[in-house]
């Protein structure tokens, strides 16, 4: 499965705007992808992720535990996002794996 790195970035500054409401924020860095620290992005990624990652737990306990006020389709939409947002973490982990060993094999 070939994953391009931008598109999926993009997609988890997407649903990290749609989860916090950020929509605005992210449409500026967006027009001036410079104007953030790599490392900081990065770093609300996984975070985001982690997020929607503890959103899905609690959901699935609280499911487990007998609320009313949600569905089984509520809970396997958050397990599937959660799912899919960390798999999209590792694809991108993995090229900046690839193209760290790539710059470190370059001569010099």
């Amino acid at each position: 499965m070939d994953v391009k790195a931008n598109s999926i970035y993009q997609e988890m500054q997407a649903m990290a705007a749609e989860l916090t409401g950020q929509s605005d924020a992210l449409s500026r860095a967006e027009k001036n992808p410079a104007s953030g620290q790599f490392a900081d992005m990065l770093g609300q990624a996984l975070d985001n992720v982690n997020g929607m990652q503890k959103t899905s737990r609690t959901l699935q306990t609280r499911f487990d535990m007998g609320d009313p006020n949600l569905s089984l389709v509520d809970v396997m939409v958050a397990k599937e996002k959660s799912g899919i947002a960390f798999e999209a973490t590792v694809q991108v982990r993995n090229k900046l794996l690839e193209a760290y060993k790539t710059i470190m094999n370059m001569p010099v």
